[in-house]
């Protein structure tokens, strides 16, 4: 017969032995995890059209920013059904384990992606395992660690979640840096496949201290009961007052691995010597963290505290505002970028310092105020509507991007539909054989090769001056005016002038209204411009030390050699180029510098609120052992 688990904490006043496992599980997890998160957007727009027997077709920033908050909003929407399972029939320690074999079996899922069947297929089947993996253990992980303390060392409770985070934000950092490296110069299968293997290892990780843990039990239906009493609902209602100001500060904070990554595309990546990759930028956060988190401990918060006496809500108060000078920075670095400059990525570093701030005033301490402000046998259950927060504010997040794009009315034509190598789409009157019909133009291998919709001799004309103004400004885009010039007096078949638009110094946009005479609709038509220039060489000796780590060409242009597309070495022969890519619909109607203001100024609206909100509210603390003291003396004095 086994020996029991102990199922209560002990009376201790130092740091219960299980702590040490759990921080190690965490470190390790959160590597795999923030792993395949920090390259997931990135290989959605440049690898995953690679990943099959013949090139496919790319896939949008904004399609991929919306994927990638609704994997994120998933990852978060799974933790209420891991606490209910852990609460009400299997204890935290039993889904934890269960459930990181699923999460290890996502990124199996992920690392095989390109071997067999679909890609898409394998890329959809990784992210959900993960979702419910990752998502189902976040709420029982982090209420473990709470449940280890009692009364005589739960002073040491706060120190511990900081920790506690500075665990995940060690793994966060090393797989930050590495998991982009990966993916650049050895290909999604190892990318997604190392993250996978320290999966496992922290799933090793947490079985070993099972001897160590407090096993609080399942409480049955008495989590029901405490849900809904009195008590139960005003812990939640309180708790979700809160929450919907956090679920704000998430919308802004989970877009450091979206759209912050596809802005850095378009900057300065060298910093401190260093060519970076725009991956690799995420790995400020964590390493910031790091040292944030003593910092403010031992230094800010003590220091303000003498002045302004802190208290949980009025740090979180703080940070929501920090936050927005962080997306102000942002978007003053895509004003830049509008207007066809390449900013330093110090403009993001600065505004990492920022986000970081914020995080350690908003994120830590209402993960901490939560677990102190749930009833005894709702301690997961609470930690499950915190990190739904997450998956609320991110699916804020998805929604908008979803929003902002617009239809293309083409976009599910595909070469199967007929014999031949043209498909002909009625266009905006839906009639064949009106001046405003749509030809979609197939390869033999059925891939696109044109567009053809009316007007497009004249836009032609207008593309050619465009690119001859292009040249003989040694490549350099023409801003926003200077393309207005060129354009002026030009309109398509119905009457509406054409337009242009600046989007980076290596890509613009002309366009025209189209036959519906509407701006930002499916029928909005004209071209994308891209300037494709050989890459720039670093022969400084940090980049000749790293060259000898990696092999002499990256992943992505080993891949389009093999599928007879342009390499690096083509560019580099050829010198800069511009291509053109007819489009029909699919524009996104908010974009560029409007994007991030549009973010500032709902963060900050939310900030201001709070204040009102924070208030208002009553804080009451629970713990474990005070809860079973007062149960012992009610049952005495009953008796």
């Amino acid at each position: 017969m086994s020996r029991p688990y102990a199922d209560s904490p002990q009376q201790l006043t130092g740091m219960p032995p299980g702590i040490p496992y759990i921080i190690g599980n965490e470190a390790a997890e959160r590597f795999s995890f923030y792993g395949m998160r920090t390259i997931l957007t990135v290989f959605m727009v440049n690898y995953l059209w690679l990943m099959g027997d013949a090139a496919g077709t790319r896939m949008g920033d904004t399609e991929a920013t919306r994927r990638f908050h609704d994997f994120v909003t998933l990852v978060y929407l799974t933790p209420l059904f891991g606490a209910l399972l852990a609460d009400f029939l299997f204890g935290k320690y039993r889904i934890i384990m269960w459930l990181s074999v699923v999460y290890c079996l996502g990124h199996a899922a992920l690392a095989v992606m390109g071997m067999a069947g679909e890609a898409t297929f394998w890329l959809g089947a990784g992210l959900w395992l993960i979702s419910i993996g990752s998502g189902g253990i976040k709420p029982c992980v982090s209420a473990h660690v709470g449940d280890q303390f009692g009364r005589s060392n739960r002073h040491l409770l706060p120190r511990i979640f900081n920790w506690f985070y500075w665990s995940i934000n060690l793994g966060a950092f090393a797989s930050t840096l590495l998991t982009p490296w990966l993916l650049e110069w050895h290909g999604p299968h190892w990318a997604f496949g190392v993250p996978g293997i320290l999966m496992a290892l922290a799933t090793l990780v947490f079985w070993l201290g099972r001897w160590k843990f407090v096993h609080i039990p399942a409480r049955g239906w008495h989590v029901l009961r405490e849900m809904f009493s009195l008590e139960g609902l005003k812990a939640v209602g309180k708790l979700c007052a809160i929450y919907a100001f956090v679920a704000v500060f998430w919308a802004l904070f989970d877009q450091s691995g979206s759209s912050w990554v596809l802005q850095a595309e378009n900057m300065d990546l060298r910093w401190l010597g260093i060519e970076w990759l725009p991956s690799q930028i995420q790995a400020l956060n964590p390493i910031l963290i790091l040292t944030f988190i003593p910092l403010f401990s031992y230094v800010v918060y003590p220091f303000i505290d003498r002045f302004y006496p802190l208290t949980a809500l009025r740090k979180i108060a703080i940070g929501l505002f920090i936050m927005v000078i962080s997306f102000v920075l942002v978007a003053v670095a895509q004003t830049k970028i509008d207007a066809g400059e390449t900013p330093s990525i110090s403009w993001q570093i600065v505004a990492y310092v920022a986000l970081t701030a914020a995080e350690v005033m908003v994120s830590i301490v209402s993960l901490e105020f939560s677990y102190t402000q749930a009833p005894k046998s709702m301690k997961s259950l609470i930690m499950s509507l915190w990190l739904f927060a997450v998956a609320l504010g991110n699916q804020v997040t998805a929604r908008i991007n979803d929003f902002i794009q617009v239809g293309n009315p083409v976009a599910a034509i595909s070469a199967t539909e007929t014999s031949g190598n043209e498909i002909a789409h009625g266009g905006h009157d839906g009639q064949a054989g009106t001046d405003d019909d749509l030809v979609v133009v197939f390869d033999e291998a059925g891939k696109r090769a044109d567009l053809r919709f009316n007007g497009r001799e004249d836009l032609d004309a207008l593309l050619a001056n465009v690119e001859a103004a292009v040249v003989s400004a040694e490549y350099r885009a023409p801003s926003g005016p200077e393309g207005i010039a060129l354009l002026a007096g030009a309109t398509d078949p119905w009457g509406n002038p054409y337009h242009y638009r600046t989007l980076n110094r290596n890509l613009f946009r002309v366009w025209s209204y189209g036959p519906d005479k509407t701006p930002y609709t499916e029928w909005d038509q004209g071209a994308l411009l891209s300037i494709s220039r050989p890459a720039v060489e670093d022969n400084s000796a940090i980049a000749r030390f790293f060259a000898k780590l990696r092999p002499a060409r990256s992943w992505l242009d080993r891949r389009r050699e093999e599928l007879g597309l342009p390499t690096e070495a083509d560019t580099a022969a050829t010198g800069p180029t511009i291509s053109r890519e007819y489009f029909v619909g699919g524009l996104v109607k908010l974009e560029g510098a409007a994007y991030f203001w549009f973010f500032s100024g709902l963060m900050l609206a939310a900030a201001v609120l709070f204040l009102i909100v924070a208030k208002l509210y009553r804080p009451r603390e629970y713990f474990h052992d005070e809860e079973e003291e007062a149960e012992a003396t009610e049952e005495a004095a009953g008796r």
